[in-house]
Parts: structure tokens; sequence; C-alpha cells
């Protein structure tokens, strides 16, 4: 069965995500350990997704989350105006000078080149949005007065604290309420749960939402760790996988969730700057594959799979079909790669161009 989407006519928002928005430090060719200066962008999981619908695909979106009111976070939200994401949803916290109360999430990301990985190290312990309460937000006026086509969320976000699994529980039902389709990242990060139970507890935060979710979305490893469920033909790295197992992985999920669609990205490293590249979309029952890149070129592989959401949530906004959807993801995910930072800087222009195979022949 399809997606039934609001008209765009009775909601003031296409999507609303719910996450939160770090300051990424980037060592740009130098190693986080060793450099001497870092520019300075923002991101996180959930945001990634309003951004690239709005900055890329030109849809209204929101994003819920809460900063504490410090230079930090007011650099934060002065990357959110450049994007145009409305900031209208977020909380301000009061700084108490040092931050022992609430502050900002800081992501150091080094980009990674050849044999050697990317790698990030978080530092967003005690951050203002992971002390969100249920109560805290009025989600039947977000998406029943003013009205959101969307809501998407992600593992990323629950994984934050003992409460935010529950923030994002209360905001699915609100949304489920309205007619609001949810979309949720299962964005496995061993880090953020590694001090509160590890994959144990992933796994039972996420079958918890997984019953409020109508859009799943996750990678290979993502299904296995956050889920739970096997994938044949996976090596120990995770690195390599059968895609035809990965598919009977997918069938099972379905029979045992209310998913009316499950989307992922399949990535093959061979190198940190060298990829196979290509997503899959399963809906009413049938698989539809987006052409597969082999030997992508990689500038910056994070937020790789945010614009993969982005432009896949558009293909299904936009009253598209599944292959359609997943095309536009997987072009938009290829595409959003070749830029650094978290976030998407690419044209819709481009990426129709990318679905249609066109080469990178001069524009001009």
């Amino acid at each position: 069965m399809g997606l039934t989407i609001r008209a765009k006519k009775d909601c003031r928002w296409d999507l609303v995500s719910l996450g939160e928005v770090m300051l990424r430090l980037d060592p740009g060719d130098r190693r986080i350990a060793t450099t001497r200066r870092f520019e300075v962008c923002e991101g996180g999981g959930e945001y990634n997704v309003a951004r690239g619908l709005k900055r890329c695909f030109g849809l209204d979106t929101a994003v819920v989350t809460a900063f504490a009111d410090d230079p930090v976070g007011r650099l934060l939200q002065d990357f959110i105006y450049q994007g145009g994401v409305d900031q209208s949803l977020v909380r301000w916290v009061e700084h108490d000078g040092v931050g022992r109360l609430a502050r900002n999430g800081l992501n150091f990301t080094e980009r990674g080149f050849g044999m050697r990985a990317a790698l990030g190290s978080y530092d967003r312990g005690h951050t203002a949005v992971s002390q969100l309460k249920p109560g805290d937000i009025d989600w039947d006026e977000i998406f029943g007065k003013q009205g959101a086509r969307w809501l998407h969320t992600g593992g990323i976000f629950c994984a934050l604290s003992a409460t935010s699994p529950e923030v994002a529980l209360e905001a699915m039902q609100a949304a489920k309420r309205h007619d609001t389709i949810v979309s949720y990242d299962l964005n496995y990060r061993p880090s953020l749960w590694k001090a509160i139970g590890g994959k144990k507890q992933a796994q039972e935060v996420n079958r918890r939402i997984a019953p409020c979710v109508n859009v799943m979305l996750g990678n290979e490893e993502d299904f296995s760790a956050a889920l739970g469920y096997e994938v044949s033909g996976m090596d120990e790295n995770l690195s390599n996988f059968e895609v035809e197992g990965f598919k009977q992985m997918i069938v099972k999920v379905v029979k045992d969730y209310p998913f009316q669609i499950v989307a992922t990205t399949l990535r093959k490293a061979k190198t940190a700057t060298r990829n196979d590249w290509g997503a899959i979309c399963y809906s009413g029952g049938t698989f539809y594959q987006a052409r597969e890149r082999k030997d992508l070129e990689i500038f910056d592989r994070v937020g790789g799979g945010d614009s993969f959401a982005s432009g896949l949530i558009y293909g299904f906004l936009s009253g598209k079909g599944p292959q359609w959807a997943v095309e536009c993801g997987a072009a938009h995910g290829a595409l959003a790669m070749t830029t650094p930072g978290d976030t998407s800087m690419v044209t819709l222009q481009e990426v129709i161009r990318g679905m249609e195979g066109q080469g990178a022949r001069i524009a001009r």
C-alpha cells in the first residue's frame, strides 16, 4: 500500500525534523589530533534531511531542537539561517556560564583518504537537546493546528539520553493522530550507545519505536545492529554483503513491522575516497533499485545517507513513484559526497542530471 500524504495546502511545513544540530569542526586535509585550524559548519543526521529538502529541493521545512544560549548556539543559529530551515520550533536554554547544565554539541570529523578511513569524534554530552522531555513540545500544535506533511527523526536523536526516545515516541504518536507520515533513520552509532547498553539497548529502543514508523531508512549495518536482523553474506567488517541476502532481510523486516516503505543505501567502501554506491527501496511487495555507481569518488562521505533520505522523501512528497524516489535519493547522496561538510550543496538541476546519467563535463 502506498503512502497517503497530506495536501500541502493544509500544512505549513512539508517536513519537520526532530534531532540535534551540532557544530562540525573539520581539519580539512589534516587530522584532528595534529591540525592547527578547523573549518566549521552545522550538521546533524535529522537536521541534514530538513536542510537538503529546503536548499536543494525548495520545500518548506522546520527543525525541532534545542540550543544553549551562548555564542556557539548563536553560531549554529546563523548557519541554519543560511540553510533556510525554519527555526521557529527551536528551544533556547539559558547558559550557566560554563555548560554544567546544558551546552551545545561539537562534532570533530576528518574526511579520510585512500586506505585511511574517515574519523569522527563527538563532544556532545549533556547538550540542551538531549534534555528534552515528554511534554516540552506541543506536538498537536505542530501537526494539527499548523500542519506538517512529514515527520523525520532517527536513531541518533534516540541515543542521546534516557528521555530522547520518549520524546520521539510522543512526536510520532502525535504525527499519527494528524495523518502525518513518519520516517525514521536507524543511523546506528556505536559511540553513542557504548556507555548506555550498546547494541542490546539500541535494539530495545528501536523495536519500541518501529511500530510507529511508515518509512524506515538505514544501511546494512543499521538493520543488523539497531534492529537485530542478520544479513547473509556480510563479512565481519560490514564492508561486503550480498544484495540478495539484504533483500531477504528486508522482506523479514516488513513482516515484523507495519512499514509501508523500507529504503537503504548500498555502499561498498573500497577506500575512503572510492566507493561503490547504490540504493534500494521496498514498497508494496516490490523492490526498486537505483543504478549502481561504481568507483564513486568521495570528497566527504559524511551526510551521504542523509542526502539520500532527503532525495527519497522529496520523490514521495512530490508525488513521484518509488523508482523515481530511490533514483533521486541515490543521485542526491552521491552528489552531496562531492562537497565538504554534512549538508548538501547541490541543486535540483544537478540531481536531475545525475539521475539521467549525464557526465561531469563542465556546464557553462
